[in-house]
């Protein structure tokens, strides 16, 4: 058994073996050091050794030959072809993604995640570590059911109960995460050239993926009180589109819930004009049970409702669901069987454990409590800056602040990239990337820090 000090040497020969290839200072053909003599040079054990070659193997840089070693191969770098042009303005729209999830920051006030610390630093944390390392002892090891494991779904059919949301478990389709939840619905709903509405600003990851669907998107302007009713409406008799994508509580970016007499109007305006409406809470766990939720109001009848664990359990374990009407749910489920089979059984049924068990429960407590200290102190810093800081609902990871008119938010984040820090521009939340004002996108996680407000309250007004 490798121990974990063993293991961290192996993984730094690796990458220093893998640097070297990369760079050409072991080219192609060459052979590496005997395990021996590497062994020797680096102060290694040779089972150390050994475990980095084969690594290296494994990973396609190197080949074992018997009885004369170890040689790097040649790495066939495949030519780059030009995508097609919605390919690239999906990506293009998604590189704040890119950004969070490659790149390496000290400080990531624009992410749009909670510290790890703040989830597998818990008792939760080593729930999650004990059932990762002994597996479930009655976990399947064919696929699953494409509609997700049965006990979960029906603990998500008590959840959506508690927000006054009836339903049963042929109304839920677990998937991984609520980006893929958005992503089945898009496929299902939509066709080349269809328009729909979504909130501008909004979640830029589902922008993307209108984009590469081919499908026009009309931003209806948010406000602190949810969409703008009178746009709304406009929008709705002008285009008639297919779908309302729209996040109504502790939105992404601006923080914002609707309002109990806009959900009214919104749902009558979507009745009127047959639009289908799909509402997004991933922070649906974090937030009251009697909130204004549109899946509620409708019963989900016109309403498809998404929501997901992975924001406020751990990006980790890629567990989210829809709500819907029968049907329509049962068409997704072929959906996702025909472009990933299913989801994984195993996450799902630690998902389950943790919640039926308690755990989850005790950690949404502790969550809660600090993202409400979290906002209040944000608040207060953000202020003391001398930006505008948009209200924003304490539930939520997310405060909207609006800049100087001058400011350049794209030249600010450079600017703090130099410095380790990561910012989410405002542009970046709005369909056509055209913003009103110039502003950013905040995790109340990372607002106090004391980096992020000197550069600031030195650059930002």
């Amino acid at each position: 058994m490798v121990t974990r000090a063993a293991d961290t040497k192996v993984e730094a020969l690796t990458d220093r073996l893998l640097q070297a290839i990369e760079q050409e200072t072991l080219p192609a053909g060459s052979r590496l050091r005997s395990v021996r003599d590497a062994a020797q040079k680096e102060g290694l054990g040779i089972n150390t050794v050994i475990e980095a070659y084969n690594r290296l193997v494994a990973r396609g840089y190197a080949q074992a030959r018997p009885g004369s070693g170890y040689y790097v191969r040649e790495i066939v770098r495949p030519r780059a072809s030009a995508p097609a042009p919605h390919v690239t303005a999906a990506v293009d729209v998604v590189s704040l993604l890119r950004e969070q999830l490659e790149q390496q920051y000290e400080l990531r006030v624009g992410d749009g995640r909670p510290p790890a610390s703040w989830m597998e630093g818990s008792e939760l944390g080593s729930h999650l570590r004990r059932a990762r390392s002994k597996g479930l002892a009655d976990i399947e090891h064919g696929y699953g059911t494409p509609w997700g494991y049965l006990p979960l779904r029906e603990t998500v059919v008590r959840l959506l109960g508690e927000r006054s949301i009836q339903a049963n478990a042929r109304q839920v389709l677990l998937t991984q995460g609520a980006n893929h939840a958005l992503d089945l619905i898009v496929r299902h709903l939509l066709e080349p050239g269809d328009q729909v509405l979504v909130d501008s600003p909004g979640y830029y990851p589902l922008f993307g993926k209108l984009k590469l669907a081919k499908v026009a998107m009309l931003g209806v302007p948010r406000l602190a009180d949810g969409p703008d009713i009178e746009a709304l409406q406009t929008l709705l008799r002008t285009h008639r589109p297919k779908v309302f994508f729209t996040q109504s509580l502790a939105h992404n970016p601006t923080g914002s819930s609707i309002s109990l007499p806009k959900a009214h109007k919104l749902l009558q305006l979507a009745a009127e004009f047959d639009c289908l409406v799909v509402e997004d809470d991933p922070f649906a766990d974090l937030l009251p049970d009697a909130a204004p939720r549109l899946a509620a109001l409708d019963q989900l009848e016109r309403v498809v409702y998404v929501s997901s664990f992975s924001k406020t359990l751990s990006a980790g374990l890629r567990v989210g669901y829809i709500a819907g009407a029968t049907e329509r749910i049962a068409a997704l489920c072929d959906l996702k069987m025909v472009t990933v089979v299913s989801t994984s059984d195993f996450v799902e049924r630690v998902v389950h454990q943790l919640i039926s068990t308690g755990q989850y429960r005790r950690h949404l407590q502790r969550l809660k409590s600090r993202l409400i200290d979290a906002h209040r102190s944000a608040i207060r810093s953000l202020k003391r800056t001398g930006v505008r800081v948009h209200p924003a609902d304490s539930g939520g990871y997310y405060v909207w602040i609006e800049l100087g008119p001058s400011q350049d938010e794209l030249a600010l984040a450079r600017d703090a990239a130099a410095q380790g820090i990561f910012l989410a521009p405002g542009a970046v939340f709005y369909p056509d990337r055209q913003a009103p004002y110039p502003a950013l996108r905040v995790n109340v996680a990372y607002a106090n820090d004391p980096r992020f407000l000197r550069f600031l309250q030195a650059h930002a007004r």
